[in-house]
C-alpha cells in the first residue's frame, strides 16, 4: 500500500512567502489567546446560567458539576470557536491568505473524502466498542431520554463539527501546513502537530497507565488523520474521521464521566478508578488497531472507502 505524495507536495508549497517560522510562532500564539479567551468567557456566562438556574442542584456538586451537566457539555464544545475566530485573525492578518487556504488544494473540503472518512470511523467505531464490551461488560442506559435526545442530536452534531474541525485546522492544517513548507523531514512537520494534539487529552484524573493507553490511542489516530492528509492534499477526510470519532462519544457510547450528558449509553469511565495494568494495554492495542484498521479502509487500493488525491484537474469537483 504505497502513498503518492504529489497531492501532499501540492499543498506544502501552498503557502505564500509570509509563511515564516517567526510568523508561524505568532499566529499560534494568537490562536491560543482567542482560543482561551473564549474559552474563559463560555465558562464565566454558562457557570452564571448553571448556578442561576439551578442553585439547589449547583450547590453541592459546584464547578465540577457544572462541567458534567448538558449545559457544561454545550459550553465546553462552544469554547472551540475561538480556534477558529484566532485562525481567521492569524491567517489573514499574519500570513495574507484566506482561511480556506488550509482547506486543500482546492481550497474548500472535499465532501467525498469527508463522507468516506466519516463513514469508515464509524464502522472500526462499532467494532471497537464490541471489543470494549467484551474486556468489561459494563454498560447502562444513559441519564437522557430518547425524545430528549433526538431533540439535541442536531445541535451537539452541528457543535461537535466546530470543535473536531476547529482541531483539524489548528493541527492538521495550519501547523502541518506551515511547517511542512519551510521543513522536509515528517519528524518536525507531522510529529510536532500529533505530539501537541496528543498531549492536549492528558488526564490529571486517571492513573498513569490509562494516561498512558489513552495517549498511544490519540497518537495512533493523530497518525490517521495525518496519513490521509498526506495522501489527499486535502483537510475533507480526516474532518470526517475526527468527527465520527467524537460522534460516538458525545451521542452513543460515552466513556468520559465528564461528557456523556447525551449518550444514549454510558460505558465504564475511562478515568475512573480499578483499571489494571493489563486492562490498560488491551485498551490501549484496541484503540491502535481500530486506527489501523481505519488507514486501511480509507488507503488501501482496494477499499471502496478509499480516499482520492486532490489534483488540480480535480480540483473543480471536490
Amino acid at each position: 500500500m504505497t502513498i503518492d505524495s504529489a497531492a501532499f507536495e501540492r499543498y506544502r508549497r501552498s503557502p505564500n512567502t509570509r509563511t515564516t517560522l517567526p510568523r508561524l510562532f505568532l499566529g499560534t500564539g494568537i490562536v491560543l489567546f482567542f482560543w482561551a479567551a473564549t474559552t474563559v468567557a463560555v465558562l464565566v456566562g454558562g457557570t452564571y446560567a448553571f448556578f442561576a438556574w439551578q442553585p439547589a442542584a449547583a450547590a453541592p456538586s459546584g464547578m465540577q458539576g457544572f462541567l458534567a451537566s448538558p449545559l457544561g457539555t454545550l459550553t465546553a464544545l462552544v469554547s472551540f470557536a475561538g480556534i477558529w475566530i484566532g485562525l481567521w485573525v492569524a491567517m489573514r492578518w499574519v500570513h495574507g491568505e484566506r482561511l480556506p487556504a488550509l482547506l486543500g488544494n482546492s481550497r474548500r473540503i472535499s465532501w467525498s473524502g469527508f463522507l468516506k472518512g466519516l463513514i469508515a470511523v464509524l464502522i472500526t467505531s462499532f467494532i471497537s466498542e464490541i471489543l470494549l464490551y467484551l474486556l468489561q461488560p459494563q454498560i447502562a442506559r444513559g441519564p437522557i431520554g430518547l425524545a430528549s435526545w433526538l431533540v439535541f442530536v442536531i445541535p451537539i452534531a452541528a457543535l461537535t463539527l466546530l470543535q473536531t474541525s476547529s482541531e483539524e485546522m489548528l493541527f492538521r492544517g495550519y501547523l502541518l501546513r506551515g511547517l511542512a513548507s519551510r521543513f522536509k523531514s515528517p519528524f518536525i512537520w507531522a510529529l510536532l502537530p500529533a505530539l501537541l494534539f496528543t498531549s492536549l487529552h492528558w488526564s490529571a484524573s486517571s492513573s498513569a497507565a490509562i494516561n498512558a493507553c489513552v495517549l498511544a490511542s490519540i497518537a495512533a489516530f493523530a497518525l490517521l488523520l495525518t496519513l490521509v492528509v498526506y495522501a489527499t492534499g486535502n483537510l475533507g477526510a480526516a474532518l470526517g474521521a475526527h468527527l465520527g470519532n467524537n460522534l460516538t462519544g458525545f451521542l452513543l457510547i460515552s466513556h468520559q464521566e465528564s461528557y456523556n450528558s447525551f449518550a444514549l449509553f454510558n460505558a465504564r469511565p475511562i478515568e475512573g478508578p480499578g483499571w489494571a495494568t493489563s486492562d490498560a494495554v488491551l485498551i490501549a492495542l484496541i484503540g491502535i488497531a481500530c486506527s489501523l484498521l481505519t488507514i486501511v479502509l480509507l488507503l488501501h487500493p482496494r477499499s471502496p472507502l478509499r480516499v482520492a488525491a486532490e489534483l488540480p484537474d480535480q480540483a473543480s469537483s471536490t
